[in-house]
C-alpha cells in the first residue's frame, strides 16, 4: 500500500490532509463518537482510523448480547467492590443499551427482547433477588427484572444446573448487522475510513498533534483513542487484554434453546443463532493465559468449551463445531471505562470490562463531549 507521501493531490486533500478530529478505532465506541462529533460539528473532517481490514478486537467478535447484569454476577460483584459502584456501573450498561438504540434501531440489529436466564447449581437467597428487583427498577423503571425459572432448565434439556434466574429485560443482537448500520450511518454523514492502517506512536507534547502510523504521519487537530484492550500498546493507561474464546455449532434440528444464557458468575455464556448454538468464555479457567492480545484460539479452553457445550447444554445432540475464534476484551481493577482527556484535544474511552455493547455508545457520546 502507498505511504501518505505517494498518495495524490485528490486523495490527500479528502483523507489525509487538514484532519479536525482523527478517532483511532473503529468498532463501537470509535464510531458512536464520530457519530456525535459529526452531529454537533457537521463541516468537521473526521476520519476513522482501523488497523485491520475489519474492526479489531471486541466490537466484531462479541456474542451479541445486549445485557446488564446476571443475579450470580452482580452477586459476585458485591464481594469486589463497594454497591454503589456496582449500581453506577449497572446504571451505566443500561443508560448505554438505550443510547446505542437510539443511533441504531432495534431491528436494524435484529435485536430480540428473548431475556436472558441465570444457570446455578446453587439457589439463590430470594431475599437477594428481591433486593435486585428493588434496586434496579430505581434504575431502569422497570419492575421485577428477575424471577426464578428453573422450569428453563427442563424445556432446553440442560444437565448439571438445578436452578435457573431470567432477566425479561435483556435480549439478543446481531453484532455483524450492527457494525455494518453504524459504519453506514457514519459513512453517510460523511465520516471518513482507514482500514488496514495501524498506529504505532501518537505524540502531543508540544501544540502540534502527530500520529505515526503504518503508512505514514497524519497531523490531526484533535486525536480520539478508542482502542480498548490495544490502548496499552500506545499509551500507559490502566487495561489489561483478556482473550475470550467462542464457538458456533451446526445447524441443528428442533434446537430447544431459545434466549441467552449465562452461568459461572457470567464468565461462561451462549445463547441461540437461529437453529445453531453460540457457546463462549472459560476464561477464568487460565486467567495468565489469556492475558494476551493475541487473536489465536487457544485449542485448551476451546475442548473445555466442547466438552461442557455436550456434556451440559446440548446433551444426546448431533452436531459439528463449524466455527471458532478469540476476541479481545480490555479490562482494568475496575469495571467502569476510562474516559478522560489526557491532554487539550487529545481524549481517550477505553476499558469496556466485556460490555462493548452495553456501554460502548454511552462512552462514544461522552468521549465526543471531551472533545473542543
Amino acid at each position: 500500500m502507498l505511504n501518505y507521501e505517494h498518495l495524490s493531490f485528490w486523495e490527500k486533500r479528502t483523507y489525509t490532509e487538514e484532519i479536525d478530529t482523527l478517532i483511532i478505532g473503529a468498532g463501537i465506541v470509535g464510531m458512536t463518537c464520530a457519530f456525535h462529533e459529526k452531529q454537533r460539528h457537521p463541516q468537521r473532517k473526521i476520519v476513522v482510523l482501523e488497523r485491520g481490514y475489519l474492526p479489531t478486537g471486541a466490537s466484531t467478535k462479541n456474542a451479541g448480547f445486549a445485557c446488564f447484569g446476571s443475579p450470580s454476577e452482580l452477586q459476585d460483584d458485591f464481594q469486589h467492590m463497594p454497591e454503589t459502584q456496582v449500581w453506577e456501573t449497572l446504571s451505566m450498561r443500561y443508560e448505554g443499551l438505550q443510547k446505542l438504540f437510539e443511533i441504531v434501531p432495534k431491528h436494524f440489529m435484529s435485536y430480540s427482547a428473548c431475556g436472558s436466564w441465570d444457570l446455578t447449581k446453587e439457589p439463590m437467597e430470594g431475599g437477594f433477588i428481591h433486593y435486585l428487583n428493588r434496586q434496579i427498577e430505581r434504575i431502569t423503571g422497570i419492575s421485577e427484572v428477575y424471577s426464578e425459572d428453573s422450569a428453563k432448565i427442563q424445556s432446553c434439556n440442560f444437565h448439571g444446573f438445578n436452578f435457573a434466574y431470567k432477566n425479561r429485560s435483556e435480549g439478543s443482537i446481531d453484532t455483524g448487522q450492527l457494525m455494518e448500520a453504524l459504519f453506514r450511518k457514519c459513512v453517510e454523514m460523511g465520516v471518513h475510513f482507514l482500514f488496514g492502517t495501524e498506529v504505532t506512536k501518537l505524540s502531543f507534547e508540544s501544540t502540534e498533534k502527530s500520529v505515526t502510523t503504518s503508512h505514514g504521519i497524519l497531523k490531526p487537530h484533535q486525536i480520539a483513542l478508542c482502542t480498548n484492550a490495544f490502548a496499552q500498546q500506545l499509551l500507559p493507561l490502566d487495561v489489561r487484554p483478556a482473550r475470550a474464546q467462542v464457538l458456533v455449532t451446526s445447524p441443528i434440528n428442533e434446537l430447544p434453546i431459545d434466549g441467552t444464557f449465562h452461568f459461572d458468575a457470567g464468565y461462561y455464556y451462549f445463547r441461540n443463532v437461529g437453529k445453531r448454538v453460540l457457546f463462549g468464555g472459560g476464561r477464568n479457567q487460565a486467567l495468565e493465559e489469556e492475558s494476551t492480545i493475541s487473536m489465536e484460539i487457544s485449542s485448551r479452553l476451546q475442548n473445555h468449551l466442547e466438552s461442557l457445550l455436550r456434556a451440559n447444554i446440548l446433551p444426546n445432540q448431533v452436531f459439528e463445531v463449524e466455527y471458532r475464534w478469540a476476541g479481545t476484551l480490555g479490562l482494568g481493577p475496575a469495571k467502569e471505562p476510562i474516559v478522560r482527556q489526557l491532554a487539550p484535544g487529545v481524549v481517550a474511552g477505553v476499558r469496556m470490562g466485556g460490555m462493548g455493547i452495553a456501554i460502548g455508545a454511552l462512552v462514544g457520546e461522552k468521549l465526543s463531549k471531551l472533545l473542543v
